[in-house]
This record gives C-alpha cells, structure tokens and sequence, in this order.
C-alpha cells in the first residue's frame, strides 16, 4: 500500500481517489476549504492554501507520504522540488507541474524549445505593455492570466476599447501571486479537441481517441468522444504530446488540448498534467479504462494493455444556477428514466452562479449519432437542479 497526497480536493481529485481506493491505497486529500469533494471519499483530509509553502511542508512532514499527485495550479511548486530530492514521488513530476502552472513556462517551451505550432504571443505586466501587444498582434485578440483555472480572467478581445476590462479582469482572476498576462492571436479554429496521453515508467506513452469539446469563458461545458478528424491530423497532434510530454518527463495522464483549424491544421493550445475535465467523458464507459484510472495505473508503474474505445459518449456540466452557501436541491429523477445515462454529483457544499456542480454522461453504440448523444445530454443536465 501506499500513501498518497492529493494537493487539491476537486471533482478531479475525488475519481482519482476513488480509484485509488479501488486498489487498496492510502489517501490525505488537501485543499483550501473543508469538505472539498476528495475529501468525502479519502482516509484524511488536511485544510490549507497549497500556495504557503510552510503549511504545505508542515503537511507533507507529517504525513510523510510516498507519492504526491498535484490536482490545482496554484501551488508552491518549489517546494515540489523538495520534496522529489528526498526521495518523494510528485505526479507526473516536479519538472513538470513547475512549467504547466505557469502559461508562460509550457508556452515557451511547446513554441521557442520544441518548435511546436502556437498562436502567436505576448507577455505583460502592466496595462501599458498589454497594449503594446495588442497592437502588434491586433484584434481580436486573447488575453489570459499566466496562472488560473476553468476560464477565470480569460476574456477576448475586439477592439482597444475593451482592453482596460480585460487587463483589469486578467489581474482579477490570476490564481496565485503571478500577476503577468498572456495576449494571444486569436485562432479562428474550427474545433477544439484534447488529447489524452498517458506516460508510463515501463511502458510505451499511449493516446486515448480524441476529446472534442465545447467551452464559455474558457470554462468546459461539453464533451464527446470520438471527435472525428482526419488520420494525418489526429498523427501531427500525437506528435506533439508525445514531444511536450517527454519534455516534461514523468508518469502520468496528461490533457493535452489542440485547436484544429478549417484548414486541418493542429495548433497546440495548453497541457494539463493530470487528469482533463473534458476527460471525465471517459466516466461513461467511452473508453474501457476512465482517464482516473489511466493516471492512478500510470502514477503506480502498473500495466496498461491497451486502451479502446468501447462506446461513443458525451459529458455536459451541471451548473449552479445561484450564489448560496450549501448544496442545491438535485434532482435525479428525470435525467435517470432515460437509458445509456449517468449522472456524477461532485458534492460541492457550496454554490456560485456557473460553478460546475455535477456532469451527466450519455453513450451509445459505436457508430450512434453523436449530435443526437450532445443534444440528450444539455438537456438532461438542465434537469439536475431545479
């Protein structure tokens, strides 16, 4: 058995415990507020901000756990570091967490070190720096924080009249002590799609089937797998992850997410290096192994054979349709009369406007209309709460 240290307590964290359990281990899931949803299905639970770095030492020193797997960004990753020199195993690495909690670090390396198709880009700091590479870029144009989460601070931008409220949002929604922005070209993409790839100590790196997916605000709403594009396209985008992801080096799943343009051209977007929440699709049985189970084999150093796509399958959030300080009302009935479906409440005790609260899975038989699977899907998850 081991001892493993979830740094984040979310919907993410808790299917990963669970299939954590599911194998016999140990679990200390950690977050900023009590009662996150790993906690609920963890041994213990420590309370704290993963961005002070005495409270997460003085956590880790008491736990002593084998294996830490990192599940937010903002975290105090020189301490990860630390940690990996004594001997602790961090998921996929501490290499790897440092660059991907950073925009500025996986943008440098995918675009300036592997060569790899991004949008273009700049940095700022101040308002006035914003603008100058607004300018260069020109509108519209993409601004983001350099470190946040499920679309905080991102917003687009068409014209220079919006960019103090997109400066000031930015800076607003930054996660962490970074307080730099991204400006980016904006990409007239036809779709967006993720790539799950899964690194292994004793194995070859494996794809899941492309992710399609739909996001507001940079936040997820749906999901569907297969996402349908042509062969050379899908071989460029595992070129790619498979590039980005040994650069990074560990062992893990990471959600790897591309545009593809009209045109078919695959321009690599951003790298999550844990589990997606475009992945949780994978909850519905699309694939013969969900994406949690993927990443706790991959973290453990245990056999994967082989990963299949056993059914077409779609994912739509659950929303919070208010600002409240306990649970909605769910209700379960309507979405469950109807056959090929699931539901996944993440036990949030809280509520604001738009907060993903749960996520209704539909699938089908290979080959079933996924248009129609997408359209069941929003619909049911507008039942959930009243």
């Amino acid at each position: 058995m081991k001892k493993i240290m979830l740094l984040g307590s979310g919907e993410l964290g808790k299917e990963f415990t669970i299939a954590a359990k599911r194998a016999g281990q140990y679990v200390i899931a950690c977050d900023r507020y009590d009662n996150a949803p790993a906690m609920q299905v963890a041994d213990e639970r420590e309370i704290f901000s993963m961005l002070d770095g005495d409270a997460l030492e003085k956590a880790v020193r008491k736990h002593n756990p084998d294996i830490i797997v990192p599940e937010i960004e903002a975290i105090r990753t020189e301490k990860l570091f630390e940690f990996e020199k004594e001997g602790i195993q961090v998921v996929p690495s501490a290499r790897a967490v440092n660059y991907t909690m950073n925009r500025k670090a996986i943008r440098d390396l995918a675009a300036k070190e592997l060569g790899l198709r991004t949008a273009k880009y700049f940095y700022a700091k101040t308002f006035a720096e914003m603008q100058e590479a607004a300018s260069k870029i020109g509108f519209p144009c993409v601004v983001k924080p350099l470190m946040s989460s499920s679309g905080h601070g991102q917003s687009v931008v068409k014209s220079a009249d919006d960019l103090k409220t997109a400066f000031d949002a930015a800076m607003e929604g930054a996660r962490g002590d970074v307080k730099e922005i991204i400006v980016e070209e904006f990409i007239h993409f036809q779709s967006e799609f993720t790539l799950l790839t899964v690194t292994q100590k004793n194995g070859p790196t494996l794809f899941c089937p492309p992710i399609g997916h739909v996001q507001k605000s940079g936040d997820y709403r749906e999901s569907w797998q297969p996402f349908q594009m042509p062969d050379d396209a899908l071989r460029k985008a595992e070129d790619m992850a498979d590039k980005v992801t040994k650069a990074l080096t560990g062992y893990g799943i990471w959600g790897v997410e591309f545009f593809l343009t009209k045109d078919k051209e695959v321009i690599f977007s951003e790298l999550s290096p844990r589990p997606h929440d475009t992945g949780m699709v994978t909850l519905g049985h699309t694939t013969n192994l969900s994406e949690f189970e993927l990443h706790f084999r991959a973290v453990m150093g245990l056999p994967i054979a082989g990963i299949h796509l056993e059914h077409y399958g779609c994912s739509a959030v659950v929303l919070a349709k208010e600002d409240a300080d306990h649970e909605p009302e769910y209700n379960l009935i309507d979405a469950l009369k109807e056959d090929h479906t699931r539901i996944r409440i993440f036990g949030k005790p809280d509520q604001h406007v738009n907060r993903r609260m749960g996520v209704v899975l539909c699938y089908g038989e290979n080959g079933s209309d996924m248009d129609a699977l997408r359209d069941k899907a929003k619909r049911l998850a507008d039942t959930i709460i009243k």
